[in-house]
């Protein structure tokens, strides 16, 4: 079965984590008919709202929600790559 990180940068995205996440679920079986898993990495870029404690909660009823958090805002492409650094997938793309 093939793995497909999906790896979404976010900055004080507190409140589009739960609607991304999901929009995300409505293709689920998309995946499963083509044998294929995924994992959704969710880099927070230093967030000063609650972008964080979102995402951990939906890693609380799907391990394949997962988070890599900074301690400050590096941007964009900092967060890009440390999600691709973190994947596990057979194939990745960023969700910007």
């Amino acid at each position: 079965m093939s793995l497909l990180s999906v790896i979404v940068p976010c900055y004080n995205e507190q409140e589009n984590v739960p609607y991304f996440y999901e929009e995300f679920m409505k293709n689920e079986n998309f995946f499963k008919e083509r044998s294929m898993d995924f994992e959704l990495i969710y880099v927070n870029d230093g967030s000063k709202d609650g972008t964080a404690a979102e995402v951990k909660k939906l890693h609380e009823t799907d391990a394949r929600v997962r988070l890599i958090s900074f301690s400050r805002n590096f941007g964009k492409e900092a967060a890009m790559y440390a999600g691709l650094e973190k994947s596990k997938g057979d194939y990745a793309v960023i969700m910007d």
